[in-house]
């Protein structure tokens, strides 16, 4: 009968004038500066997107009205806790509490909101600073980010595979996070650190500083969702990137994946992949391997690289590559390298690649095979020559590693 209650109870509030369906939402625990009190990071327990979990929003829906406005727009909304909040969702969670105390793996968004009466009850719902330390914040819709809140949503959805990759507009998120030092997962302002160096080395009290940067590390933020992922450097992996679906391998070296990018599946990492790059599944990025981001240095076109491929050990790749395909160790393979085909091979590549032109002259661009399946990549070891030709190799991962 009460769950019948609180499925009027969310009807009822959706049909409300001022709803909207949400893109995202959650609730998130702030670390704040040390000096001038800013937002630095936002940690979700629980992510909520599209569509997930609508009546756990209209509980919040009508908690948000008992808190504190951060920042409002057509996009997003970002809410302080306070105990009213706190008071009103467990109030409406009601139906469900018992259940939820009993099992703390049910009802998720309930777990969340009596970690937030158990804060309240700790008397840590406010920041020594005296800021709510926790914030509701909802996304309407995918705009440039306005929060940090709201930057660390989408980064999160990237992370989760919730979004997909190069899906969110991330416009604006260089100039939202500030670039602390990180001592776990606690950020320091660099500013505040210089105006305490003195006494805080004479302390014993400096901070252990394990790198410096506006994005935290991918493990300090995201739990690895499958137990086939194995990352053997946490420096190696921002937050924001994605690491498919279990059977991921990344070597500490030269390996990085930044956000925003990473493997669609099993994959084997030795090299770097670079901002927007997104890699298929049971493909091996060889040690020391690059692929081209769209950060920096003039590349504007996101790559793809297709499933079952190969990046040799020192190899650079500046297009898009189909399905299996070999780069060799060592050689770059960007839009403007010449490569040559010969016509016979030409012809095999054009059977596997519709719509493939081939070339008189024997001579082509690395931007006419960008995307194309099926080849191979190489440095005539004789002539120096750049050469391309159709691929005879299959790539297949170690079944045991993966």
């Amino acid at each position: 009968m009460m769950q019948e209650k609180f499925k009027t109870f969310v009807a009822r509030t959706q049909s409300l004038p001022d709803y909207k369906e949400p893109l995202g939402f959650g609730i998130a625990r702030l670390e704040f500066g040390q000096k001038s009190g800013a937002t630095l990071s936002a940690t979700y327990p629980l992510l909520n997107w599209k569509g997930e979990n609508l009546g756990s929003y209209a509980v919040f829906f009508e908690a948000m009205q008992c808190g504190e406005i951060i920042s409002e727009s057509e996009s997003e909304k970002v809410v302080a806790i306070n105990q009213e909040f706190v008071a009103k969702a467990l109030e409406l969670y009601e139906p469900f509490l018992a259940e939820s105390l009993n099992n703390k793996n049910t009802h998720k968004n309930i777990q969340v909101a009596l970690e937030l009466n158990r804060a309240l009850a700790r008397g840590e719902l406010f920041a020594p600073n005296g800021k709510a330390r926790y914030h509701f914040c909802v996304l309407y819709q995918d705009s440039k980010c306005a929060s940090v809140e709201s930057a660390y949503m989408k980064l999160l959805a990237l992370s989760l595979g919730k979004a997909p990759l190069r899906s969110l507009n991330l416009d604006g998120i260089f100039g939202l996070l500030q670039n602390v030092a990180w001592s776990g997962n606690t950020p320091y302002e660099l500013e505040w650190l210089r105006d305490n160096e003195i006494e805080l080395k004479m302390r014993g009290e400096l901070p252990n500083i394990d790198f410096v940067d506006k994005f935290p590390r991918y493990l300090m933020q995201v739990l690895p969702q499958y137990d086939n992922i194995r990352l053997l450097d946490s420096a190696k992996t921002r937050f924001g990137a994605y690491l498919g679906s279990g059977g991921y391998t990344q070597m500490p070296g030269a390996s990085y994946v930044n956000f925003n990018a990473g493997a669609l599946g099993a994959c084997m990492n030795e090299g770097r992949i670079s901002s927007s790059v997104v890699v298929g599944e049971g493909s091996d990025i060889g040690g020391g391997a690059s692929i081209l981001g769209v950060l920096s240095g003039g590349n504007s076109e996101p790559i793809s690289i297709g499933k079952n491929c190969l990046l040799g050990v020192n190899s650079s790749t500046g297009i898009s590559l189909g399905d299996g395909c070999i780069v060799d160790g060592g050689i770059a393979v960007l839009a403007g390298t010449i490569f040559a085909i010969e016509r016979a091979e030409a012809e095999k590549i054009a059977q596997i690649n519709e719509g493939f032109n081939i070339h008189d002259n024997g001579l082509y661009k690395g931007r006419d095979l960008s995307g194309k399946n099926g080849i191979h990549f190489r440095q005539d070891a004789k002539s120096g020559k750049m050469i391309a030709f159709r691929s005879n190799r299959k790539i297949e991962l170690n079944q045991a590693l993966h």
